[in-house]
């Protein structure tokens, strides 16, 4: 079993940044692959960033070049920094871990709202 548990959601204005925490339980060093995926009133959800155990990225091409995921195993987190926010990023932002034999896991979710 995985626990997964964001934080660092919030207001902010258009343009500005907000940094994304996601702890992990027990450990996140087996976990072959750790992402965010976004989820807007209406919208489909997205898979806006992955990342490996090897340290592999993907992004949505929406996110492109605002968006950064890291993760630290020894913080057992990954991250999610965003840069140059505008409105349509605002969602309900979920991180996630796949491709355990055990299934998939994601969390409850952090809010992001960005006003114009």
């Amino acid at each position: 079993q995985v626990q997964l548990k964001e934080s660092g959601g919030g207001l902010v204005q258009t343009g500005g940044s907000l940094r994304l925490s996601c702890v992990a339980s027990p450990v996140i060093s087996t976990i072959p692959t750790l992402g965010w995926y976004r989820q807007a009133p209406g919208k489909q959800r997205e898979v806006v960033a992955t990342i490996t155990s090897t340290g592999g990225t993907n992004y949505a091409d929406s996110v492109k070049g605002r968006f950064t995921v890291s993760r630290d195993n020894a913080e057992n987190a990954v991250f999610l920094q965003m840069n140059s926010l505008n409105p349509e990023d605002t969602a309900i932002y979920s991180c996630y871990a796949s491709g355990l034999a055990s299934g998939n896991y994601w969390g409850r979710g952090t809010q992001v709202t960005v006003s114009s």
